[in-house]
């Protein structure tokens, strides 16, 4: 990381957390300014109070600039009217007497927060203010030129830390920026998380209580004239039910952490489709599987094909009123493409445009999420036709066995 990067919020060692290693203070920053500015006015008050060399003047100028170090508590809540007051005191100090100007170190501070907090015009105005007055006062006070360079040097010590506050304040900045990104990019990530569950549960139970519907009214319809078809019917509903509990269970075991992860089943898989095929042909749908692949798609891809599927059979199960469904998965040109058409009542033209629908959108969004497309359209002799292309530069893996 460059020398004046700021840090990353959260990472790094522990001096690069501090704050002020992201130009803010730290807590209680404002009391240290405070003490160390007070405690430097403390011998020139002492100086100036003592028996032999007692100068009413000199105590008076001391005092304002002990009085500056306290006006520095109210720098954070007004930075501007803190460098103003604070100039106001220290000057005459810093023009007037001798020795080493300590009376400048209030001044300083103020000068450096009112930069770091943004109140850069006020610092700039009354470092150019103190700039010609200081020297003028000097000279009228004192009736020297030379006394004039004291408060120059000053003047420009003041001008270099200004750069200092604003080297800090720009570093604050960039961190500011940096901390929203962050908590943008997370909060982007829980969103897409929870989607990914939600898509996750809905497919499953969707399915799976639609599934679970069409067995119990069958097993209803025939229990009293094809009691062993109902019996069936029945234990499609037990198998169907326990393959849902325990793809719900995969899901809250992975939002439990890495350890409920570990033990979660399988994702489904091209080779779990037969599964729904035969469930759904043993409710009395027609459907054919047609698969013409050459390579083997990744585990991401199997799983957006295989709830891409699912959700169009559980569609057709609740809505469309089909008799027969014809699933085709093929290479075309760089492309895995799924085509589910079924021979039902279809969808208006309008409501197939948009693919409406959580189960629709779900779908999209497992085929956008992997750089591919969806698209849903009824043909000219009715049904509906769902199709999914997946790119096989992303879906791609390995060779078929």
């Amino acid at each position: 990381m460059p020398w004046n990067a700021p840090p990353d919020p959260g990472s790094g060692a522990p001096w690069q957390r501090a704050p002020w290693a992201r130009g803010e203070g730290p807590r209680g920053a404002r009391w240290f300014a405070v003490l160390v500015a007070a405690l430097l006015q403390l011998p020139g008050l002492a100086i100036a109070a003592s028996g032999a060399s007692h100068d009413p003047l000199a105590l008076g100028l001391a005092l304002l600039a002990f009085a500056a170090s306290f006006v520095l508590l109210a720098g954070r809540s007004y930075p501007g009217i803190t460098v103003v007051a604070t100039a106001v005191l220290c000057a005459p100090a810093i023009a007037v007497t001798t020795g080493p100007p300590f009376s400048a170190v209030p001044l300083a501070f103020a000068v450096v927060g009112a930069v770091v907090r943004g109140a850069r015009v006020w610092a700039w105005w009354t470092l150019a203010g103190f700039a010609v007055a200081g020297p003028a006062a000097a000279y009228l006070l004192r009736g020297d030129a030379a006394a004039m360079i004291r408060p120059l040097i000053v003047a420009l010590v003041l001008m270099l830390l200004i750069g200092v506050g604003e080297a800090l304040r720009n570093r604050r900045e960039r961190y500011r920026e940096i901390a929203r990104t962050v908590a943008a990019r997370r909060e982007a990530a829980a969103e897409a998380e929870r989607l990914r569950i939600a898509r996750e549960l809905h497919d499953v139970l969707a399915h799976s209580l639609s599934q679970i519907s069409v067995q119990a009214g069958v097993g209803l319809h025939l229990f009293d004239t094809r009691p062993e078809k109902a019996r069936e019917s029945l234990e499609a509903i037990k198998t169907t039910s326990g393959q849902a509990l325990e793809e719900v269970r995969g899901v809250l075991g992975f939002l439990r952490g890495p350890g409920g992860y570990a033990a979660r089943s399988p994702e489904p898989d091209l080779a779990r489709i037969l599964v729904l095929v035969d469930t759904y042909r043993s409710a009395g749908l027609t459907v054919t599987y047609d698969v013409d692949l050459h390579s083997t798609p990744s585990a991401a891809a199997q799983l957006a094909l295989y709830r891409i599927v699912q959700e169009s059979l559980t569609n057709v199960g609740r809505h469309a009123q089909a008799t027969t469904v014809r699933i085709h998965l093929v290479e075309e040109d760089g492309w895995l493409v799924l085509t589910v058409q079924d021979d039902g009542r279809g969808l208006p033209g309008d409501v197939a445009r948009r693919a409406g629908g959580r189960g629709m959108l779900g779908m999209r969004e497992r085929a956008e999420l992997l750089g591919g497309r969806f698209d849903v359209r009824t043909p000219e002799g009715g049904g509906l036709i769902v199709e999914a292309r997946l790119p096989l530069a992303a879906a791609g893996e390995g060779v078929a066995r």
